[in-house]
């Protein structure tokens, strides 16, 4: 079946309602399923990303990290940051010495451990009633009988970002058989992946991090030059916090501490209150641009693991909300990852709610895919600085500053939205930006499909101090961005480059709306499903 972009469904009655949008088409489905089998939103959100491990691989793969928020039924809110770490033996100097001032786009020394499956794991912890073998049961059967290629998967194969993938033997093998590199429609079959979820589900999550696949992983990487070892993948675990909050209106505006960037969302919030920007999608969007430009500054200069580095997070959240970055300064931009990343949004009727995030980084991570387990590594240490100066200099199993980051809201204690977006440095903006069209009124499929400018380098041959924005924008939005004295790039409308979001928007009398953004291969659903009580774990 082939789930609607969006979908709306009164959730009053006495029957279980599931709402789930994700980035492709089967992996919605898989997440239906899920609730139809007596899940929860938990097991519909795992469903769903196993799946998109599968048939979205330049954006997400099991070997990359997660980070989500999670609320259960009663009412606590949890986020679980599965991002991974880097090795023990990790030799700043030495790699200072082999790669300059920072560490390449693709290369084996970005790979640290994967944080995704324990991610699950974890959130499985917080109401899931599925068994672990069930949640991933659709992502073998997809990898084993092959899924048409996803017109995003074809085009970033295509994307001169990737040529330096193109003839790598463990690339091709996937993508490239027989030399020819697949295009939108073809099968992608990937056996040895589906024989490596077959173990998962067997073995559960230890397989990946401690039994065969994590000795495979870990001998397969250092036969290409890491210093990861056993050690490294058996030791990993997620870290379960409290969520970052702040108000804004009548909500409670959730998301993720560092590593993650989500204090950046929270500050323009308050900024927008605080400031009193009346328009802020319209006339004062300029100024909301400037506010983020600010904001990623700060990002850039201070965002580090917390476990190594002392964060201020006060300090990022609170200080002068009216100081604004000085623009033209020549700050060095990093390559532009495009892909990266899935969000997943999920919901049930008993009040429990996913925002889960999950990555690769750069579109297909590293590069690199061990032919006996099919599994893709992700590049996600790349973010790491390699100047001592820096916070987010690379340390043994320190996590990297992340651009990952779930978001929901709540509203007298009720879920009132769940936000989850690709995007890279972007994402903060993207979901302000959804935010605030569905706080003036949009339904869930217009606050998704609305256009989209994003500060920073989100566009090829922008800088920091630049605004990429999507050409069907307003008028009264455009003559804001001109006054703002920031760079402008016009680009298409509804680009994969600014994002793709999925959501779910809860009303206070129960009816729930999903939505699954255009700029993907997604789609939305929310569903009724007959009571039943599924299988326990």
């Amino acid at each position: 079946m082939t789930a609607p972009a969006a979908a709306s469904v009164d959730a009053t009655g006495a029957s279980f309602t599931g709402a789930i949008a994700s980035p492709h088409a089967l992996a919605t489905e898989a997440g239906l399923n899920a609730f139809r089998d007596g899940g929860t939103a938990i097991d519909a959100a795992i469903a769903a990303a196993a799946v998109l491990t599968v048939v979205y691989p330049h954006n997400v793969a099991l070997g990359g990290d997660l980070i989500a928020l999670v609320r259960e039924p009663n009412g606590a809110v949890h986020c679980i940051n599965s991002s991974g770490w880097a090795p023990r033996d990790i030799d700043v100097a030495t790699l200072r010495a082999t790669f300059g001032r920072s560490l390449p786009a693709r290369d084996v020394n970005t790979v640290t451990v994967p944080g995704g499956v324990r991610g699950w794991e974890a959130l499985r912890s917080h109401g899931s009633r599925l068994s672990w073998s069930d949640t991933l049961a659709a992502a073998e059967d997809a990898a084993a009988q092959g899924v048409p290629l996803a017109p995003s998967v074809s085009w970033h194969l295509l994307h001169p970002e990737n040529a330096d993938l193109h003839g790598t033997t463990d690339f091709d093998r996937v993508f490239r058989p027989d030399g020819k590199t697949l295009r939108a429609g073809d099968l992608l079959r990937q056996k040895a992946l589906a024989t490596s979820f077959a173990r998962l589900r067997a073995d559960g999550p230890d397989a990946f991090y401690q039994g065969e696949l994590a000795a495979r992983s870990v001998d397969y990487l250092r036969s290409r030059g890491s210093c990861l070892t056993p050690d490294d993948f058996a030791e990993f675990r997620p870290e379960v916090t409290a969520p970052l909050e702040t108000t804004f209106g009548d909500l409670t505006v959730l998301t993720s501490p560092p590593n993650t960037h989500g204090f950046i969302l929270l500050r323009v919030l308050r900024a927008i209150e605080e400031l009193g920007l009346a328009d802020p999608l319209g006339e004062d969007f300029g100024t909301v641009m400037r506010l983020f430009h600010r904001a990623n500054r700060l990002r850039d200069d201070s965002l580090a693991d917390p476990r190594h580095v002392d964060v201020d997070v006060d300090a990022l959240l609170h200080d002068d909300l009216t100081t604004y970055a000085p623009i033209g300064q020549g700050r060095d931009v990093a390559l532009i990852p495009h892909g990266d990343t899935v969000g997943v949004s999920a919901m049930d009727s008993d009040g429990c709610a996913v925002s889960l995030i999950q990555s690769v980084f750069y579109a297909f991570g590293s590069g690199l895919i061990d032919p006996e387990t099919g599994i893709l590594f992700h590049n996600r240490g790349t973010s790491f600085s390699l100047d001592d100066h820096t916070p987010n200099v690379i340390a043994p199993r320190k996590r990297p500053a992340h651009t990952l980051m779930p978001a929901m809201t709540l509203q007298d204690g009720r879920i009132r939205h769940i936000l989850s977006t690709m995007g890279g440095q972007g994402q903060p903006q993207i979901l302000a930006q959804i935010l605030l069209h569905a706080t003036r009124g949009a339904t869930a499929q217009a606050a998704v499909v609305a256009p989209r400018g994003i500060v920073g380098p989100q566009y090829d041959g922008v800088t920091d101090d630049s605004v990429s924005y999507e050409a069907d924008s307003p008028p009264a939005t455009r003559e804001s961005l001109i006054g703002s004295g920031l760079f402008l790039l016009e680009v298409p409308a509804r680009t994969e480059a600014l994002g793709q979001a999925n959501v779910v928007f809860a009303e206070p009398d129960g009816r729930m709306s999903a939505a699954s953004d255009p700029r993907s291969d997604g789609a939305a659903a929310v569903a009724h499903y007959p009571r039943a009580i599924g299988p326990t774990s």
